[in-house]
């Protein structure tokens, strides 16, 4: 069946359209962007669907999102997509806002137990029987013109996409509903906590093995390359490999030459930003011992497998009692958390990224596992 498609080139035609879809109870969301070589996605296309139409919206086109951004935050419009995280950072860049409530149908997918962490063209398949092409996946979104294909394939995306929402919302009870947009909130908030360059050297690999003057050294090269990848839109890893700053906050060359002796130290990095690097090992380097941050605790020793078992299990428990996809029940960092508040003897505590339903329906059970 042909796709009623619709082009939306201008701003007068955008405000006017998302005016007809603050009416809808839901609309259907996707977009198609490159990030290539970039920190940030660049917008190729976005795309709505309403469950009759898909609307495809120029972004190259339109300077003035506001009137798309009230449509994101209006709370009585669900917004439906499917595996959304960098659909999310597309709309916060080009719009400033993000979709309240959101719906994610790979989320839903795992509330009914059709399958944990579906594929959009296995969901459509599941749900409508429908086989998608799967050519333009990594195409040039910001070509002009856009081919057929191209154009054919992102309006399937968002009528599809509505079509999944109508067969899977009425199967959810109203607790499932509930859980699915409580977690597309929990998306949203995360993506609003901005890392804090500051904080970003708690997520370098090995930093646990640092003593805490090398950890201001780590903090420094992190902060900093976080703070450069945003100001020249430029990856992580072009600014400096994550498998450099280790040995860099470790060994705290003081000298080009071995600067570049670093592991996986890229020579451009040398030439562009070595002297800087040099002196931020120095002055991170000589902070007194009263501005070097706390040691990092270490990971969870083998033997604490046992009990991650013993958890996992009240979750495996759970997901049957209520016909779930078992991995959506306890998140890893969760679990981990909660032994780190105790381990080996406890006390134990649940940690504050056990949240919502699965504190509710968990948090005794867990505490009472390790007890055990």
């Amino acid at each position: 069946m042909a796709i009623d498609i619709h082009w939306i080139l201008d701003e007068a035609s955008l405000a006017r359209h998302c005016t007809d879809w603050r009416r809808l109870p839901f609309v259907a969301l996707d977009t198609e962007f490159m990030r290539v070589d970039t920190f940030y996605p660049i917008a190729g296309l976005v795309q709505v669907g309403d469950g009759e139409r898909a609307f495809l919206i120029d972004p190259l086109e339109i300077r003035d999102w506001s009137p798309f951004a009230d449509l994101l935050e209006d709370p009585n419009v669900v917004k439906v997509l499917h595996a959304c995280s960098e659909d999310l950072e597309v709309f916060l860049r080009l719009t400033g806002s993000l979709p309240v409530p959101l719906f994610d149908t790979q989320l839903a997918a795992g509330y009914l137990n059709l399958g944990f962490s579906m594929g959009y063209s296995r969901l459509v398949q599941a749900v409508l029987d429908i086989e998608l092409p799967k050519g333009e996946t990594r195409s040039d979104w910001l070509q002009r013109p856009l081919s057929p294909t191209q154009i054919s394939y992102a309006a399937e995306d968002a009528q599809h996409l509505a079509e999944v929402y109508r067969v899977l919302q009425p199967k959810l009870s109203a607790d499932k509903q509930a859980w699915v947009l409580e977690d597309g909130a929990e998306l949203v908030a995360n993506l609003r906590r901005e890392i804090d360059p500051d904080e970003a050297y708690r997520e370098a690999k090995l930093a646990w093995k640092l003593s805490r003057q090398q950890l201001a050294v780590l903090r420094a090269l992190c902060a900093w390359r976080e703070r450069q990848a945003r100001e020249r839109n430029q990856p992580r890893n072009r600014i400096i490999r994550e498998h450099s700053l280790w040995p860099l906050a470790r060994t705290q060359p003081d000298n080009l030459v071995d600067l570049a002796r670093i592991e996986e130290m890229h020579p451009k990095t040398v030439r562009q930003d070595g002297e800087t690097l040099l002196q931020l090992i120095r002055e991170a380097g000589a902070l007194p011992p009263a501005q070097w941050p706390e040691a990092l605790p270490q990971p969870l020793p083998l033997e604490s497998t046992v009990l991650l078992k013993k958890l996992r299990a009240v979750g495996q428990r759970e997901a049957e009692r209520l016909q779930i996809a078992p991995e959506l029940m306890l998140r890893k960092k969760s679990l981990e958390a909660l032994l780190k508040s105790g381990y080996p003897d406890g006390p134990y505590q649940l940690p504050d990224n056990l949240k919502g339903w699965r504190r509710t329906l968990m948090g005794e059970a867990l505490l009472a596992a390790l007890e055990a």
